[in-house]
Formats: structure tokens, C-alpha cells, sequence
């Protein structure tokens, strides 16, 4: 049986690190990220920073990073998009073949990451920004349909 050795490989410590931060504080910016990574003796300029969240699959929520194993948006399917939508939608508004999914600042990319993940069929596709989620449908009609869809239960009374 062979023993377990450290890693020695740099990326795979940073991002281990990475988790144990995420993990352990409330991470809310790259930038904190960045100070206690540097604290813990490891450097890394903003587009590593980025490339690590993304390729760990940690997502911005509501209280700053989180792991993707706590992150509901990540689950694909209708109940990680209904918890989702429930937990960060505030408006849904059809514009032609598109909507405009309004969220709390920080929001965005994890409702658009679990709009892409749930593969609806009206979705051509998305583009999340730190407030604002662009949803391109095929057609008006299937952007109609879908804005009813994505409403929130505590907006679903004043959808039309």
C-alpha cells in the first residue's frame, strides 16, 4: 500500500490552500483571497486567482466565495435551478427573445452558472454580470414562456 506524500506540485498547494481559506473565513473579493493566501506565504496575481476559482468550481454567493460542494448552484437540474432562482432572482423581465434577470449584487454568476447547468431547451445561452443575468432565447415566444418559469415564488402573484 502506498503512502499518502504532500503535494509538492505549487498550483495544487495554492489551491488547496484556496479551499481551506474558503472553507474556514468569509472570503468576499479576490483581493481578500489574495491577502491570506499571501499570509500564508503563497503569491498569486488576479488571473491565476480567476483561473483557480473557476477550474475548483467555487462561485460567488450572497456572504462572498463558496465551495462548490455548498454551493446549490452548481447541482444541475430543476432543484438546484428552483433554489437558485428562489434564492437570488429579484425581477425577470422579457425583452423580445431575451430576458433580464435582475439578482442582489454578487448574484449574477451563480444564477446564470445554474440557468446553463439546468439545459433548458429555451435557453440558447447567458451572460452574467455582478447584478444582471442576459438570458437569450430562440424566439419571443419561448422567452415569454421562460420568464414565467424563472419567476420566483414570491414574485409568481404579479406575473402576468
Amino acid at each position: 500500500m502506498k503512502k499518502a506524500t504532500p503535494t509538492t506540485d505549487p498550483r495544487d498547494a495554492r489551491r488547496q490552500q484556496i479551499l481551506r481559506l474558503i472553507d474556514k473565513h468569509e472570503i468576499k473579493s479576490q483581493a481578500v483571497l489574495s491577502d491570506q493566501l499571501e499570509k500564508a506565504g503563497i503569491e498569486a496575481n488576479q488571473a491565476t486567482l480567476s483561473r483557480d476559482l473557476r477550474d475548483l468550481g467555487v462561485v460567488k454567493g450572497k456572504n462572498g466565495y463558496e465551495l462548490p460542494n455548498t454551493a446549490m448552484p452548481t447541482q444541475p437540474g430543476p432543484l438546484g435551478l428552483w433554489h437558485t432562482i428562489n434564492t437570488w432572482v429579484l425581477s425577470v423581465t422579457p425583452a423580445k427573445n431575451q430576458l433580464v434577470l435582475r439578482t442582489p449584487p454578487g448574484g449574477a454568476q451563480a444564477l446564470g452558472l445554474a440557468i446553463d447547468n439546468s439545459e433548458l431547451p429555451e435557453v440558447i445561452g447567458t451572460i452574467a454580470g455582478d447584478d444582471t443575468v442576459l438570458v437569450i432565447c430562440p424566439d419571443d415566444r419561448k422567452a415569454k414562456a421562460l420568464a414565467r418559469k424563472l419567476q420566483p415564488s414570491h414574485l409568481q402573484r404579479s406575473m402576468p
